[in-house]
């Protein structure tokens, strides 16, 4: 998976339970879980933006991008197909 999620690194950080989190966001414990686990597609900004207010940090604190062991593009062969 290319997106890693670091919130439980974050929460244990800052010392703070998934329990608060999910209460001062305003999402049930279950989403934080999904979220810590890397179990959702997706994240909606306006949650993001108040995980990263509560928990003083900036959203790369949070996701972190890894690439995945491929070959880049420029590198694949383009020789005309037959």
């Amino acid at each position: 998976m290319p997106i890693v999620v670091n919130l439980d690194v974050m929460l244990a950080k800052r010392k703070m339970r998934s329990r608060d989190l999910a209460h001062l966001v305003g999402i049930t414990e279950q989403n934080i879980s999904l979220l810590k686990s890397g179990k959702v597609k997706g994240v909606r900004f306006d949650t993001l933006e108040r995980i990263c207010e509560i928990l003083n940090c900036q959203p790369g604190d949070i996701l972190e991008f890894v690439a995945e062991d491929r070959t880049p593009i420029s590198q694949a062969d383009n020789s005309p197909r037959t």
